[in-house]
């Protein structure tokens, strides 16, 4: 009889979770790379130096550029859902300036910068952009229901959904222009005005 011994079956759960630690470490240090340096100058052998594994390794887990890039940024945004979520584990539809704050807080951090950087790079890479369209379409779409979940809206009431769609695309115009400047001072001021909008739209 074949069968599995102990000592395998033993040896096989810790290699399973350096496998999974080691797809974490290559997820963010490619994060990390393309928020500072950008598409070009982000190569699997730069990431895979920056979280100390091997070039063998790291193609070992995503066999091509695009897959390491897109399943970084992916797991980025999922992470961050997670802590958007966390930060309201009981809504927060009686404070809709902190539901606000948070949500231009996405697009203002090492996250947003690396999707820009992969967003530009898909604008002039054809075998990356129907991948980061995909992915933007669904980081998107979550991004849209849990602010929708925060901020208790309801989206059967005609202007809301729009009212919140614009809500996110000026949160990424805030991010876009937090890129060449710190512009805290103005954010507040624009959070402050977009929390009493949505009082009002959304009583």
């Amino acid at each position: 009889m074949g069968g599995v011994s102990t000592v395998d079956r033993a040896e096989r759960v810790p290699k399973q979770d350096r496998s999974r630690a080691t797809r974490q470490r290559l997820l963010e240090a490619a994060v990390s790379c393309l928020a500072e340096h950008g598409w070009a100058g982000s190569t699997v052998s730069v990431v895979a130096e920056r979280a100390g594994v091997s070039r063998g390794a790291a193609q070992h887990h995503f066999p091509t550029r695009e897959d390491l890039f897109t399943a970084a940024v992916e797991y980025v945004a999922e992470e961050r859902s997670t802590a958007l979520r966390a930060l309201f584990p009981e809504g927060a539809a009686g404070d809709r300036h902190a539901v606000v704050a948070a949500l231009v807080d996405l697009y203002t951090g090492p996250l947003f910068r690396a999707a820009l950087h992969l967003w530009v790079a898909a604008s002039n890479e054809e075998q990356l952009r129907p991948r980061v369209t995909e992915l933007e379409s669904r980081v998107g779409r979550e991004t849209h229901r849990i602010a929708v979940d925060l901020l208790a809206a309801d989206e059967s009431v005609p202007g809301v959904r729009e009212t919140v769609q614009g809500l996110l695309d000026m949160a990424r115009g805030l991010g876009l222009a937090n890129l060449l400047t710190d512009d805290a001072a103005r954010r507040e001021r624009v959070v402050a005005q977009w929390a009493g909008l949505l009082e009002e739209m959304l009583g």
